[in-house]
Parts: structure tokens; sequence; C-alpha cells
């Protein structure tokens, strides 16, 4: 069972020494770099990835042409803030002891998220399974804008593993702020009025409490004590404000 990590990047020099360490016992890391302005293509490449430049496209196109940049079947698909668990390296690896028939095509990994100094354990951040070590003969990455996900073939075997890949989504809660008014609101809120989605005011007005009792309630961010309500309320905000730059897309005059 050989295995390609692959990473794709943007301005990622701070995260992508540790991201590429951490998977540094794999067959070929390959990094897909778009354009960054940093030296994260230095970086990357003195850990021994092999790097390319490539314009930006998306995220799901960009890491389906990591994926298939990879000489191995196995690909084992990391973010730059992700780091591969101690725990998670020896599960993976004790996969390539099994016979061929006893492997699923695809395995779901719990991701752990570290945000604003703990462990996050609600708000629907953790156990939050991701389809990250597949088979990529049988596997492609589908998402307009956001969200993107692995979708396995339809006759696929998809398993679970236990072990945790580690998280480190925002450096600080004015990062947070910022990349959902300049990145996650405004790409959902396309993607939605592409797929045909329309709002109103009653939508753009429950939107936000709603997400926000959903997250700090609904599924325990409350455990989390401010970090939980940092979540909930972020949470509200990126609801509201995807809502409101819809009205605005499907009102605009031609």
């Amino acid at each position: 069972m050989k295995i390609t990590a692959a990473i794709i990047t943007f301005n990622e020099a701070e995260n992508i020494r540790e991201a590429c360490e951490s998977v540094d016992w794999v067959d070929e890391i390959v990094v897909v770099d778009s354009e960054s302005t940093d030296n994260t293509r230095e970086i990357a490449a003195e850990c021994g990835a092999r790097v390319i430049t490539r314009p930006w496209p998306g995220f799901a196109q960009q890491k389906q042409f990591a994926g298939d940049q990879g000489v191995n079947e196995w690909i084992l698909s990391i973010d730059a803030d992700e780091r591969v668990s101690p725990e998670l390296k020896a599960e993976i690896l004790a996969l390539g002891k099994l016979l061929p028939e006893q492997l699923a095509d695809g395995y779901r990994i719990p991701r752990r998220s570290f945000y604003m100094g703990r462990w996050i354990r609600g708000g629907g951040w953790y156990p939050d399974h991701q389809l990250r070590l597949f088979n990529k003969k049988l596997a492609h990455w589908e998402g307009a804008y956001i969200h993107e996900s692995v979708k396995m073939a339809a006759d696929a075997r998809v398993g679970r593993l236990n072990s945790d890949l580690i998280h480190y989504p925002v450096r600080t809660v004015a990062y947070h702020h910022r990349m959902i008014g300049e990145r996650y609101a405004p790409l959902g809120a396309r993607q939605m009025f592409e797929a045909g989605r329309r709002t109103s005011s009653l939508k753009i007005a429950t939107a936000g409490p709603a997400a926000f009792l959903r997250s700090f309630v609904l599924k325990g961010g409350f455990r989390d004590g401010v970090a939980g309500f940092s979540i909930a309320r972020f949470a509200a905000h990126h609801a509201f404000l995807k809502h409101l730059l819809l009205w605005e897309m499907q009102n605009k005059k031609s």
C-alpha cells in the first residue's frame, strides 16, 4: 500500500513545514501551490515534496489535480493547516499489513480542531469525519466553491479510522472574522445562487439565530466555554452574511 500525500497551498509558509513533516513517512509528498507570494514552495521542497505551481481554479479542482499528480493509487489528502497525529500515522501504516481484500476503498478520519487555546469538542467541530485516505481510481473531489469533499464510486467500500487528524483552522479570532467576510460567506452565497437557491427577508433575519442555536445548544458548543460561544457567534455571522449576499445577488439589476 503505497501512499501519496497531497497538499494544496497558498501563502502557507508558517504551516507547510509541519504539515509535510507530519507525513514524511509516506512514499511521496505532492504540494500544488497556487502562486504563493511567500516562500511556501521553497519550504515544501526542502521537506522533500514534489512542488507544482498552478493557478487557483477552486478547492475541489485543485485537490483533484493534486491527487492526480500522485504516482501512487492511494492518496492521503491533508490541508496545510492539518497534521497527521502519531496515532493516525500508526493506524494508517497498520492498513498496509492487511490483505487487499481486507482493505476498504476509502477511509473517513476524525478531525480534531484547536481553537482559542483549546481542543474543541462541540459545535459540530468534532469528530468532524473527513474522507481523506482513498484509492484515487474510485474517488473524485466535488464542490463548486466551498465545502469540497471526496465522492466515492457507488460500489466502493468506505471504512473509518479511529485516530485524529489534527487541525489548526484559524490563527486568531480576527483572522476568523476576516475569512468569513472575505472568503466563506461570499463563496457560500455564490454556490447557493448558482444552485438556484434564493433567500428572503425572513431567512435573512432567522439564519443567524438558527445557526447560533444549532452550534451552541444542539451541537453542544456550550461545553467549550468562550471558544464554543465564539464558534457559534461566528457561525451566526456567516449564515447572516451569506443570506444577505445572496439577496444582493438575486436582486442585482442586470
